[in-house]
Protein backbone atom coordinates (compact mmCIF):
# COMPACT_ATOMS: atom_id res chain seq x y z
CA UNK A 1 0.00 0.00 0.00
CA UNK A 2 1.77 3.25 -1.17
CA UNK A 3 1.93 5.92 1.47
CA UNK A 4 1.01 9.34 1.20
CA UNK A 5 2.04 12.43 3.05
CA UNK A 6 -0.72 14.40 2.21
CA UNK A 7 -3.07 14.55 4.63
CA UNK A 8 -5.72 17.13 3.34
CA UNK A 9 -8.93 16.54 2.62
CA UNK A 10 -10.36 16.33 -1.13
CA UNK A 11 -11.95 19.39 -2.18
CA UNK A 12 -15.41 19.05 -2.37
CA UNK A 13 -16.84 18.74 -5.49
CA UNK A 14 -17.98 22.76 -6.97
CA UNK A 15 -21.98 23.29 -6.44
CA UNK A 16 -23.11 24.91 -9.27
CA UNK A 17 -24.74 27.83 -9.22
CA UNK A 18 -28.64 28.77 -8.90
CA UNK A 19 -28.86 30.51 -12.11
CA UNK A 20 -27.27 27.22 -13.95
CA UNK A 21 -29.92 25.07 -12.02
CA UNK A 22 -33.18 27.02 -13.03
CA UNK A 23 -32.30 28.95 -16.35
CA UNK A 24 -33.98 32.27 -16.42
CA UNK A 25 -37.16 32.57 -18.20
CA UNK A 26 -38.94 35.55 -18.61
CA UNK A 27 -41.45 36.26 -16.25
CA UNK A 28 -44.59 36.90 -18.26
CA UNK A 29 -46.03 40.65 -18.18
CA UNK A 30 -47.35 41.56 -14.60
CA UNK A 31 -50.99 43.69 -14.46
CA UNK A 32 -49.15 46.90 -14.17
CA UNK A 33 -47.57 46.55 -17.37
CA UNK A 34 -50.16 44.39 -18.89
CA UNK A 35 -52.61 47.42 -18.57
CA UNK A 36 -55.18 44.69 -17.47
CA UNK A 37 -55.81 47.00 -14.28
CA UNK A 38 -56.67 49.84 -16.60
CA UNK A 39 -59.07 47.89 -18.64
CA UNK A 40 -60.86 46.65 -15.35
CA UNK A 41 -61.27 49.60 -13.85
CA UNK A 42 -62.16 51.58 -16.99
CA UNK A 43 -65.08 48.28 -17.61
CA UNK A 44 -66.01 48.99 -13.48
CA UNK A 45 -66.69 52.53 -14.09
CA UNK A 46 -68.92 52.18 -17.14
CA UNK A 47 -71.24 49.75 -15.30
CA UNK A 48 -74.58 51.59 -13.45
CA UNK A 49 -74.13 52.09 -9.82
CA UNK A 50 -76.31 50.06 -7.65
CA UNK A 51 -79.73 51.23 -6.42
CA UNK A 52 -79.37 50.85 -2.74
CA UNK A 53 -82.17 52.01 -0.70
CA UNK A 54 -81.31 53.58 2.39
CA UNK A 55 -83.32 51.47 5.57
CA UNK A 56 -83.33 51.98 9.06
CA UNK A 57 -80.30 51.83 11.46
CA UNK A 58 -81.00 48.40 13.13
CA UNK A 59 -78.46 48.52 16.01
CA UNK A 60 -76.89 44.86 16.17
CA UNK A 61 -76.86 44.78 20.13
CA UNK A 62 -80.54 44.14 19.76
CA UNK A 63 -83.61 46.70 21.61
CA UNK A 64 -84.26 47.77 24.95
CA UNK A 65 -87.85 47.00 26.39
CA UNK A 66 -89.75 50.57 26.27
CA UNK A 67 -92.39 51.25 29.00
CA UNK A 68 -96.01 51.58 27.27
CA UNK A 69 -95.86 55.35 28.23
CA UNK A 70 -92.86 56.25 26.12
CA UNK A 71 -92.52 59.40 24.72
CA UNK A 72 -94.86 61.21 27.72
CA UNK A 73 -93.59 62.31 30.85
CA UNK A 74 -94.42 60.67 34.38
CA UNK A 75 -96.99 62.61 36.37
CA UNK A 76 -95.30 63.58 39.03
CA UNK A 77 -96.65 64.54 42.84
CA UNK A 78 -95.47 67.99 43.51
CA UNK A 79 -94.82 69.04 47.08
CA UNK A 80 -98.34 70.65 47.68
CA UNK A 81 -99.54 67.19 46.57
CA UNK A 82 -98.08 64.99 48.83
CA UNK A 83 -98.86 67.77 51.60
CA UNK A 84 -102.68 67.50 50.71
CA UNK A 85 -102.25 63.10 50.75
CA UNK A 86 -103.51 64.06 46.63
CA UNK A 87 -102.81 62.52 43.72
CA UNK A 88 -100.74 64.12 41.11
CA UNK A 89 -102.26 65.90 38.42
CA UNK A 90 -102.88 63.70 35.33
CA UNK A 91 -100.44 64.85 32.53
CA UNK A 92 -102.80 66.44 29.92
CA UNK A 93 -102.76 64.11 26.76
CA UNK A 94 -104.77 64.76 23.40
CA UNK A 95 -107.35 62.51 22.49
CA UNK A 96 -105.29 60.97 19.55
CA UNK A 97 -102.90 60.12 22.54
CA UNK A 98 -104.91 58.55 24.42
CA UNK A 99 -105.86 56.13 22.03
CA UNK A 100 -102.14 55.26 21.02
CA UNK A 101 -101.04 54.98 25.23
CA UNK A 102 -104.18 52.27 24.77
CA UNK A 103 -103.09 50.38 22.03
CA UNK A 104 -100.01 50.05 23.70
CA UNK A 105 -100.53 49.30 26.75
CA UNK A 106 -102.50 46.34 25.24
CA UNK A 107 -99.84 45.73 23.14
CA UNK A 108 -97.38 44.92 26.46
CA UNK A 109 -100.09 43.72 28.68
CA UNK A 110 -102.22 41.74 26.54
CA UNK A 111 -105.49 42.04 24.96
CA UNK A 112 -108.51 40.27 26.98
CA UNK A 113 -112.65 39.59 26.12
CA UNK A 114 -115.37 39.38 28.72
CA UNK A 115 -113.71 41.06 31.57
CA UNK A 116 -112.11 44.60 31.77
CA UNK A 117 -108.77 42.84 33.30
CA UNK A 118 -107.35 39.60 34.83
CA UNK A 119 -105.01 38.45 37.13
CA UNK A 120 -102.58 38.24 34.54
CA UNK A 121 -102.91 41.74 33.55
CA UNK A 122 -104.54 41.80 30.55
CA UNK A 123 -107.36 44.27 29.63
CA UNK A 124 -110.15 44.67 27.33
CA UNK A 125 -110.65 47.90 25.30
CA UNK A 126 -112.41 50.03 27.81
CA UNK A 127 -110.11 48.41 30.78
CA UNK A 128 -106.87 50.15 28.65
CA UNK A 129 -108.38 53.07 28.35
CA UNK A 130 -109.44 53.23 32.36
CA UNK A 131 -105.37 51.82 32.90
CA UNK A 132 -104.14 55.01 31.13
CA UNK A 133 -106.45 56.98 32.83
CA UNK A 134 -105.25 55.54 36.10
CA UNK A 135 -101.96 56.00 35.09
CA UNK A 136 -102.30 59.67 34.94
CA UNK A 137 -102.61 59.67 31.22
CA UNK A 138 -105.40 62.65 30.44
CA UNK A 139 -108.68 63.94 32.05
CA UNK A 140 -112.41 61.61 31.73
CA UNK A 141 -113.00 64.07 29.13
CA UNK A 142 -110.47 63.05 27.09
CA UNK A 143 -111.69 59.61 27.37
CA UNK A 144 -115.16 60.76 26.32
CA UNK A 145 -113.49 62.64 23.35
CA UNK A 146 -111.63 59.37 22.51
CA UNK A 147 -114.32 56.52 23.20
CA UNK A 148 -116.70 58.90 20.91
CA UNK A 149 -113.91 58.74 17.99
CA UNK A 150 -113.85 55.13 18.53
CA UNK A 151 -117.77 54.80 17.88
CA UNK A 152 -117.79 57.42 14.81
CA UNK A 153 -114.93 54.92 13.28
CA UNK A 154 -116.99 51.70 13.83
CA UNK A 155 -119.91 53.26 12.42
CA UNK A 156 -118.00 55.07 9.42
CA UNK A 157 -116.40 51.45 8.51
CA UNK A 158 -119.69 49.60 8.91
CA UNK A 159 -119.42 48.04 11.84
CA UNK A 160 -122.32 49.13 14.09
CA UNK A 161 -121.94 48.78 17.78
CA UNK A 162 -123.44 50.38 20.61
CA UNK A 163 -120.23 50.71 22.48
CA UNK A 164 -116.26 49.86 21.66
CA UNK A 165 -116.35 47.43 24.28
CA UNK A 166 -119.37 45.43 22.47
CA UNK A 167 -116.89 45.32 19.39
CA UNK A 168 -114.46 44.17 21.93
CA UNK A 169 -116.42 41.63 22.86
CA UNK A 170 -117.68 40.20 19.79
CA UNK A 171 -116.46 36.30 18.89
CA UNK A 172 -115.69 37.57 15.35
CA UNK A 173 -113.29 40.37 17.26
CA UNK A 174 -109.61 39.21 17.52
CA UNK A 175 -106.46 41.65 19.09
CA UNK A 176 -105.61 42.83 15.35
CA UNK A 177 -109.17 44.35 15.01
CA UNK A 178 -108.87 46.36 18.54
CA UNK A 179 -105.10 47.60 17.14
CA UNK A 180 -106.84 48.45 13.64
CA UNK A 181 -109.75 50.48 15.74
CA UNK A 182 -106.89 52.49 18.21
CA UNK A 183 -105.31 53.37 15.06
CA UNK A 184 -107.79 54.59 12.98
CA UNK A 185 -109.55 56.69 15.44
CA UNK A 186 -106.29 57.73 16.57
CA UNK A 187 -105.54 58.93 13.36
CA UNK A 188 -109.34 60.86 12.98
CA UNK A 189 -108.64 62.42 16.37
CA UNK A 190 -105.51 64.12 15.17
CA UNK A 191 -106.68 65.24 11.99
CA UNK A 192 -109.61 66.80 14.13
CA UNK A 193 -107.17 68.57 16.52
CA UNK A 194 -108.68 66.70 19.15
Amino acid sequence: MPRTTDLTPPPHPARPHPARLFPSRPFPPGPDTSGLVAEIEAYLASLPAPARAPGPYVCPYGRTASPWSAGHPVPRATLLDRALRRPARPVPVTAADHLRLASRYIGVHGWLQGAMWDEGGRVCLLGAQAAVLAYGYGTPATVRTARVQLMEVLHGTGRPARSPDEFNDRPTTREGDVHLLLDRAAARAARLGL
